[in-house]
């Protein structure tokens, strides 16, 4: 009887149990849809009302940027920062003067054409890092700092460079720095007190030549000039009129150097009359005199050798042993 359907007024209604089952199975369903969203959202680092602020988010900044994406566009902001900067200018805030610090040698007015130069010179438009890579092209300066004076003055800090030698060229004389950057040309008549740099590509070596010298300081007072030979190595000339050749390498030349400062602090090679020291050869150290003059007596430091060939109107001196010299003469 508990099973059986009752009919009443034309419906068919389930029996209490049978609508206990159905309502149970809903039940059920409706919370496996509900605990697999909610399954979903426990996985995230972030509560419900988090995400939502956080779409929010998101949704104005994607607004912000197709906004920002169309003015840039259409040059929107250009058109403003154009705009703001004669607004600027018709205030007085335009570059009108040019303060220069730090420069000795270098004409200064290279830097005002180019500081007065620029096309806007609106206080809030000039371009400060174009003005100081312009004035990085001038040769004396080794490096700038731009900076602004409210109303109307730009403040250019030079860090000058120092002329080291003199670079003597197919017949022209230039300034150089330690670099070998090249400073301005140099009239023979106003030769400042410098070494003299001689050859093709002597100015690209200056500083290779300022190495060598730091091995012996003694010579460097008296260096006179220097020539770059063959692209390879040096013939150095002091002051007094000799002329020192120096063997190839870096390691090799700085040891001869070495070499003869010491035999020069010794002996007194400088000063004597003698024209040329060769000690290309490690193993020789070769005094050329002028033809029919006496040798010095003048210790050498290599080992025994033979004598070398002695240029036309010269004698050569091969001195060999370090106590008991042997000198020849042609």
């Amino acid at each position: 009887m508990s099973e059986a359907r009752i009919r009443r007024g034309g419906t068919s209604r389930l029996s209490v149990k049978g609508q206990a089952k159905v309502t149970a199975r809903s039940r059920r369903g409706a919370v496996r849809q509900k605990s697999a969203f909610d399954l979903w959202l426990a996985r995230l680092p972030i509560s419900r009302a988090g995400l939502n602020r956080l779409i929010n988010w998101a949704v104005l900044l994607l607004i912000a940027l197709l906004l920002w994406g169309a003015a840039s566009f259409f040059g929107l902001f250009g058109m403003l920062r154009m705009e703001m900067g004669e607004w600027a200018a018709r205030a007085g805030f335009q570059v009108e003067k040019v303060e220069v610090h730090g420069t000795e040698r270098m004409d200064e007015m290279a830097v005002y054409a180019i500081a007065l130069g620029q096309v806007d010179r609106s206080m809030l438009n000039i371009d400060l890092p174009k003005v100081r890579q312009d004035i990085m092209h001038l040769p004396w300066v080794q490096d700038a700092r731009i900076s602004r004076r409210l109303p109307d003055t730009l403040v250019v800090d030079v860090v000058e460079r120092k002329p080291a030698a003199v670079w003597q060229q197919g017949g022209k004389l230039s300034l150089i720095d330690a670099e070998g950057v090249v400073l301005e040309p140099v009239s023979p008549a106003a030769m400042p007190d410098l070494p003299l740099l001689v050859g093709t590509d002597a100015n690209r070596q200056a500083a290779r030549l300022a190495l060598l010298m730091e091995a012996a300081p003694a010579l460097k007072p008296v260096l006179a000039g220097a020539t770059w030979v063959g692209n390879r190595r040096w013939d150095l000339r002091f002051q007094s009129g000799e002329t020192l050749s120096l063997p190839e390498g870096d390691e090799q030349a700085a040891s001869a150097l070495v070499t003869f400062a010491r035999l020069d602090g010794l002996n007194r090679l400088l000063g004597r009359g003698i024209p040329r020291f060769d000690m290309r050869d490690p193993d020789k150290f070769i005094l050329r005199l002028p033809k029919g003059a006496n040798a010095p007596d003048v210790p050498a430091s290599a080992a025994d050798g033979d004598k070398a060939d002695a240029p036309a109107g010269e004698d050569a001196t091969d001195s060999t042993g370090a106590d008991a010299p042997r000198k020849e003469q042609g």
